[in-house]
């Protein structure tokens, strides 16, 4: 499990609380710093299953200078969003938990974070349902 947060940000600090208090094994991924490939940002889309404007946080001053608002939303367009998400990491909405099960969850919320710990495999894990 990795969860992908920017240290300033209160919704990542408090999902990083919960899968501490739950005793969750994870890695953080300080993506400001590590930033994303474009290829994993690709990854991770799938693993979401969400298009790449679908975690762009467009109130950014990034996003606001590139336009991109009034960016097509399309599979033609899929490529520019994604290279734009990697060389403007601060766009990426955080945190992003990827689940041991090959799944992610955008983990805004207690719920999201929960869900992600429940696609943990092995013993002591939260059940997954298949």
């Amino acid at each position: 499990m990795e969860i992908w947060i920017n240290p300033a940000c209160s919704k990542c600090r408090g999902a990083v609380n919960l899968l501490d208090a739950e005793g969750a094994e994870y890695t953080v991924r300080r993506y400001l710093e590590d930033v994303p490939s474009e290829g994993e940002i690709r990854d991770v889309l799938e693993r979401l299953g969400l298009e790449p404007w679908d975690i762009t946080r467009t109130q950014e001053a990034a996003a606001k200078e590139l336009g991109l608002k009034e960016w097509a939303r399309d599979a033609s367009s899929r490529e520019r969003w994604v290279s734009a998400l990697a060389a403007h990491p601060k766009l990426i909405q955080r945190p992003i938990v990827t689940a041991d099960d090959g799944t992610a969850v955008v983990a805004r919320s207690d719920e999201a974070v929960r869900d992600a710990l429940s696609r943990r495999s092995g013993p002591g894990a939260g059940s997954a349902s298949e």
